[in-house]
């Protein structure tokens, strides 16, 4: 039986969505006394956290700043990540129990590399400070009604609308549709009337098709530490080579800065002059063949897929200046151009979202919607990978509590 019932909830605000946002809004409001209802789809809470690093939870890189986020406004994210920043991340998990851990380039996990762990801190404060979650109620709508919002929702198996002057929208953005992501937060703005930055998946492996496929499947499993870059940017890390393409770090970071048609650069061997190598090792070894010597360098693997593009049969001593140069191209700018992408069921994070342009960069809430919030990754503010889309998440739940 459906009923279609609406109450006044006593609550300060609904928050749409269970995630790291979501959470820590609830969390945080509740440390200033306000009472909020967490309204969540699954099951439970916190789905992305819990696989998030292979279940280990990267929460926070130490190195965070505005500088590693893409937005249509590279200075909007930096009111809130000045408001709540990565000392505020640590200090916060550290005082409920959690404490953390570098990997590389700063990634922060918790020591007992469990995400599960980060999830219990915020149900159990939840719990304490007495917000409310409801799971297993998606949302169905959200019409503005005088100076309240009417939310309706399925609970239960009943329809119930219920009412409340303060709405935040921390439902995620569209990555991983098996784990509950859906389109929610974009369909509410354009509901409002609010613009959406173009959307794509980012951080996300890469594709390649056509005649080079073949060779891509023949390098599947080889990892390389290498520079990738384009006209936008540079990263330093390893790629992975698979049947369908590219993946790995240094891929799924640049991959939020390819657009399709455009090409990435690789260099094989950062830091390094191939050229200088060969010289001198040609000097203490020139019989060496050039096959064997980047066995050396690289994988037997993989230097026998380069030796199909080089005279891999000839000793570094009978090698010309222009092999050396053709050598030298194919070592230190291996051009690629990728067909696509693996598409949101790979994608770790969305880029673009609900546009800057209509929030407070102080608040987040909608300049021409008061009382309407929208924070994490439904906002077009995309970090890169190693824990920085968390700390836009628990900074913009915690931005958002404050003026709740």
């Amino acid at each position: 039986m459906t009923a279609n019932l609406t109450k006044q909830t006593d609550f300060d605000a609904i928050i749409i969505g269970g995630g790291a946002c979501g959470l820590m809004c609830a969390v945080q409001a509740g440390f200033l006394g306000k009472r909020t209802l967490i309204l969540e789809k699954n099951d439970k809470v916190g789905a992305k956290i819990l696989i998030s690093g292979g279940g280990r939870c990267n929460y926070t890189n130490l190195y965070a700043s505005a500088q590693q986020f893409i937005s249509g406004n590279e200075h909007f994210c930096k009111s809130t990540l000045s408001q709540w920043t990565v000392e505020d991340t640590i200090g916060f998990f550290e005082t409920y129990g959690i404490t953390g851990k570098e990997k590389t380039l700063g990634q922060l996990f918790p020591v007992t590399d469990n995400a599960r762990d980060i999830v219990k801190v915020f149900t159990s404060l939840c719990n304490d400070l007495g917000q409310e979650i409801w799971c297993n109620a998606p949302v169905e709508n959200i019409e503005r009604s005088d100076d309240k919002f009417a939310v309706t929702i399925e609970n239960n198996g009943r329809r119930e609308t219920l009412l409340s002057g303060k709405v935040v929208i921390a439902s995620g953005g569209l990555p991983i549709p098996k784990m509950g992501a859906s389109d929610f937060g974009l369909r509410t703005a354009r509901k409002f009337g609010l613009k959406i930055t173009e959307t794509a998946p980012a951080l996300v492996p890469l594709t390649i098709t056509g005649k080079d496929q073949p060779w891509y499947e023949l390098l599947s499993g080889n990892s390389i530490f290498c520079r990738v870059w384009n006209d936008r940017i540079s990263f330093e890390e390893n790629i992975l080579f698979t049947h369908w393409g590219l993946s790995g770090p240094a891929i799924l970071q640049i991959s939020t800065y390819w657009r399709p048609g455009e090409f990435i650069n690789i260099d094989l061997l950062p830091n390094q002059n191939i050229a200088d190598l060969i010289a001198n090792e040609r000097e203490a070894n020139g019989k060496k063949m050039l096959l064997a010597y980047l066995a050396g360098l690289f994988t037997r693997k993989f230097a026998e897929a380069l030796g199909d593009r080089l005279p891999a049969d000839k000793n570094l001593a009978s090698l010309s200046k222009a092999d050396i140069e053709n050598l030298s191209q194919l070592i230190h700018h291996f051009k690629v151009k990728p067909a696509g992408d693996k598409g949101y069921d790979k994608a770790e994070v969305m880029r673009g979202g609900v546009s800057t342009d209509e929030l407070s960069s102080k608040t987040l809430e909608v300049k021409k919607v008061p009382g309407l919030y929208f924070g994490g990754e439904c906002v077009d503010v995309t970090g890169w990978l190693g824990g920085y889309n968390f700390q836009w998440a628990w900074a913009s739940g915690f931005v958002i509590a404050q003026s709740i």
